[in-house]
């Protein structure tokens, strides 16, 4: 059996404050050398190298999940919608910063299983899982329209605390973006244009690419995290019928596996990402 396809995402994004994106403070984290350094995302994909490990699954630099695409699914994206628990991060290497990111969104994704063509826009939105290096956790929610800088929403976010998010089309190139704590009853609300080319659709857990004062960048190392439950997964107002074959693991430049997703549940709506794992048990439910 031919080895899946490796895939490289490319386009990032800005963490700022809340508010507009126009004059926004980017906010910055301890990274790369012990430097302040903001955090940049690389969404959409960059090259295919057809040298992955897994048989069932394709490969990323910087993506574990699930994806679905127009070629796979003879449809297009008008909405997504899934719910996860947000993982506890803890510190993997002493002294590291270490930072991860856990969405679902329209767009930047492979169009097929095979990921012989992807997509350049993308609308998302999740919650953040980063240590510092001195082992201090932070957890945040946010919203991103690719290529503007991503927005932080004001909420608190806590490791255990079940997130529910939606982004739907709700008037042609107009989307409302809806993420809710249940744990503790916060969340937010966002309506914004963008066009999209609704190409594909996305449940991703992801680490960072982080771009140092020098303009030096390199992909952040992944913290410990429990493992993240993604369930009762929609697209286009269904049941999101996920595939094994629509699996990504995360691996480092050796091809390594750094986070791998488990097999759909068995109404394929929902799956386990399990970081620092070859393996990930699916859920039973």
């Amino acid at each position: 059996m031919p080895r899946r396809a490796r895939r490289y995402l490319s386009s990032w994004r800005l963490l700022v404050v809340a508010g507009s994106t126009t004059g926004a403070t980017v906010l910055a984290l301890s990274g790369l050398g012990g430097t302040s350094t903001p955090v940049s995302l690389y969404h959409p994909l960059l090259s295919i190298h057809a040298q992955g490990t897994s048989e069932h699954m394709s490969q990323s630099n910087n993506w574990s999940g699930y994806n679905q695409g127009f070629l796979e699914k003879s449809t297009t994206f008008h909405s997504i919608s899934a719910q996860w628990t947000v993982p506890t991060a803890t510190q993997h290497t002493p002294g590291q910063a270490e930072n991860s990111a856990t969405w679902i969104g329209v767009g930047g994704g492979c169009l097929d299983t095979a990921c012989t063509l992807s997509d350049n826009t993308l609308i998302q939105a999740g919650t953040e899982q980063d240590v510092a290096a001195d082992g201090t956790a932070s957890y945040s929610a946010w919203w991103e329209i690719v290529p503007v800088p991503s927005i932080s929403a004001s909420i608190s976010v806590h490791p255990g605390d079940l997130v529910t998010c939606a982004i739907a089309e709700t008037l042609p190139e107009v989307w409302t973006i809806k993420l809710s704590d249940v744990t503790d009853g916060q969340g937010f609300t966002q309506t914004v244009p963008y066009p999209s080319t609704y190409l594909t659709a996305e449940w991703i857990l992801e680490t960072p690419v982080v771009l140092n004062t020098s303009g030096a960048s390199g992909i952040a190392a992944l913290p410990n995290l429990t493992p993240t439950h993604f369930s009762l997964a929609t697209v286009n107002g269904h049941s999101a019928g996920l595939n094994p074959a629509e699996g990504l693991q995360l691996v480092d430049s050796s091809g390594s596996a750094l986070a791998t997703p488990s097999a759909p549940n068995p109404a394929a709506n929902g799956f386990n990402d399990c970081a620092h794992a070859t393996s990930c048990a699916a859920p039973t439910s």
